[in-house]
């Protein structure tokens, strides 16, 4: 069997999402708390949910790569009785600290976590960084004293990229001659953008370095022009936000005389609502009314392939903390990311100093207050 020795327990940690359609306001309420969205706006984006009965596919999704995920373990042979699998989530049940407190007392000391973002961003690591960090200090306060790292980030791994490139190739049989290919991601704040990673800018170019492996990968005889551009923007005219937006696009395609596109959700690991909602439904029904080619290619979340290279990467980093020295793998230009996030590393602009665990900078604090657990670096 194959040891997952210091870890006693991997997390799935995730997004969370409304599975009835009374959720649905009470989840974007907490995923916006504190942030001053209007609730004109959050009763626009609840429409898009309702738009799917006020259920959300991504718990559906995450169900699925749990159990592949621990069939991929498995495999590997992990034996899940020793080393069981959980799954959390940030914004809705189950949430991330039961679930953690479940691992506890069911004997749970280290914690190896496998986020479903593949990409450095404050939103896409260090605010999962930040809940973990909420959820071990709660712990404490109870006595309960717990250790969580996370798997390095996968952007620029094959279980990511060719199932990607497998629903390209299809898709580019399905459109016209010399239509284009647009990579999609979740936009962000250009100052978010520019605070990502250690020296800033990690999030879109770690997304051009998954597109240009992608790219590789195509089974075609000539690579399609491509774009990089983005969805979902909820911010303020005012802020800059990182564009040019998926309709925009479409429509500048179409004005430029190109036959058809095939849109690729890069940025999304599986079918969230940012892709049945944003792709499937505006994005579609814009290139209709263009008449304009559309077919949106999969995602790599349900692929064998997916699970399989997290299964492998939960390895890696359990080898690492044994203080072997396990090959690490990329297929990106700038070579594989680092498994303990620096200091200051996808800052939070809001508030630089509030905790973030699985960096080097972060310590357990000590609750005077209560019968806490003594404080616990955490790398």
């Amino acid at each position: 069997m194959s040891s997952l020795k210091p870890y006693d327990a991997v997390l799935l940690l995730s997004f969370g999402g409304p599975e009835a359609p009374d959720e649905v306001m009470p989840f974007l309420e907490n995923v916006t708390r504190g942030r001053g969205i209007p609730r004109e706006r959050l009763l626009e984006v609840s429409e898009h949910y309702m738009h799917f009965g006020g259920r959300s596919p991504i718990n559906d999704e995450n169900r699925a790569l749990l159990a592949n995920l621990r069939e991929q373990l498995t495999a590997a042979g992990v034996d899940l009785d020793q080393t069981p699998v959980y799954w959390g989530n940030r914004n809705w049940a189950p949430f991330t600290t039961d679930v953690l407190r479940e691992a506890h007392e069911n004997g749970a000391r280290r914690v190896l976590a496998v986020v479903t973002s593949a990409y450095p961003s404050y939103s896409g690591c260090r605010q999962y960084r930040e809940d973990l960090a909420e959820a071990l200090i709660t712990l404490s306060r109870e006595g309960r004293s717990m250790r969580v790292d996370k798997i390095r980030h996968y952007f620029d791994q094959d279980g990511f990229l060719s199932p990607i490139a497998e629903s390209i190739t299809e898709a580019l049989g399905t459109v016209p001659t010399g239509s284009h290919i647009a990579f999609v991601t979740h936009s962000i704040p250009d100052a978010m953008d520019d605070a990502s990673g250690p020296q800033g800018n990690a999030y879109t170019k770690t997304h051009r370095e998954a597109c240009e492996a992608v790219l590789s990968l195509l089974a075609v005889d000539t690579v399609p022009e491509w774009d990089l551009v983005y969805c979902s923007r909820s911010g303020p005219p005012s802020q800059p936000w990182l564009e040019p937006d998926i309709g925009d696009h479409l429509a500048g395609l179409k004005n430029a005389g190109v036959p058809g596109v095939v849109c690729v959700p890069i940025g999304f690991v599986s079918d969230h609502m940012e892709v049945v909602f944003d792709l499937d439904t505006e994005a579609e029904e814009i290139a209709q009314g263009l008449d304009l080619p559309f077919v949106r290619a999969a995602t790599s979340g349900r692929a064998t392939a997916f699970a399989a290279m997290l299964a492998s990467l939960v390895v890696e980093r359990a080898a690492a903390e044994r203080g072997e020295n396990p090959e690490r793998g990329s297929q990106a230009g700038s070579g594989p990311w680092h498994d303990v996030c620096p200091a200051g590393c996808c800052a939070n602009l809001r508030n630089p100093d509030k905790p973030a665990a699985c960096g080097v900078d972060w310590v357990l604090p000590i609750d005077t207050s209560s019968a806490a657990a003594p404080a616990e670096v955490t790398r």
